[in-house]
């Protein structure tokens, strides 16, 4: 496994603060939780621990959701983009996603669209 993580590690595409945006979604629901910051290492624990880890860009340390609060994320899939610079983390969200205790870090602040039409 671990050269299949490196291979994985190598394509990922980081900016130039070397972090990786990571989607993190319901995946029974398909819900979109939150989004958070992976450096090569938080991605390499995300992909080998079974929990995601984060990379806090204020703190500049790692953290797992749910170490302090209980709210954790448990890994059931995970996938890069087309260009490998965006990562979906596809997870079994427990207690609230979003640090102000809703579901989603996407609730309540919903922006007013011009709705399209086909």
């Amino acid at each position: 496994m671990t050269v299949e993580i490196d291979a994985v590690l190598d394509r990922a595409a980081f900016n130039a603060d070397g972090l990786l945006p990571a989607i993190i979604q319901q995946f029974d629901t398909r819900e979109v939780l939150m989004m958070g910051w992976m450096d090569r290492e938080a991605l390499r624990r995300t992909l080998t621990e079974g929990r995601v880890t984060f990379w806090s860009r204020s703190r500049r340390e790692y953290w797992r959701k749910g170490d302090t609060s209980g709210h954790s994320q448990h890994v059931k899939a995970a996938a890069l983009d087309c260009d490998a610079d965006t990562l979906l983390v596809q997870v079994d969200q427990v207690g609230a996603a979003c640090h102000t205790g809703t579901r989603t870090c996407f609730d309540g602040d919903e922006l007013e669209v011009e709705v399209g039409e086909r």
